[in-house]
């Protein structure tokens, strides 16, 4: 299983919604929105790094009012 942090930056005002629209997405254990230089932080998992890509490009990045992503995978030390 792998985990990642998602850091999302929106268009002004769209943080809420694209946080809620996100939060239903499979494989979303969970996302906010915040303040600071991102809009949103998701917490998501998938069985392998390709499926968390695939995941962040196929979903995440398709939804409206996302201008930027930055996937943070999880690494256990």
């Amino acid at each position: 299983m792998v985990q990642a942090y998602i850091l999302i930056q929106t268009e002004v005002g769209k943080a809420s919604t694209v946080a809620d629209v996100i939060a239903k997405l499979p494989g979303i254990l969970q996302a906010e929105d915040v303040t600071g230089p991102y809009d949103v932080i998701v917490r998501a998992q998938s069985d392998t790094v390709d499926e968390l890509g695939r995941m962040v490009v196929a979903k995440i990045q398709q939804v409206d009012g996302i201008t930027r992503t930055l996937t943070c995978p999880i690494v256990h030390l």
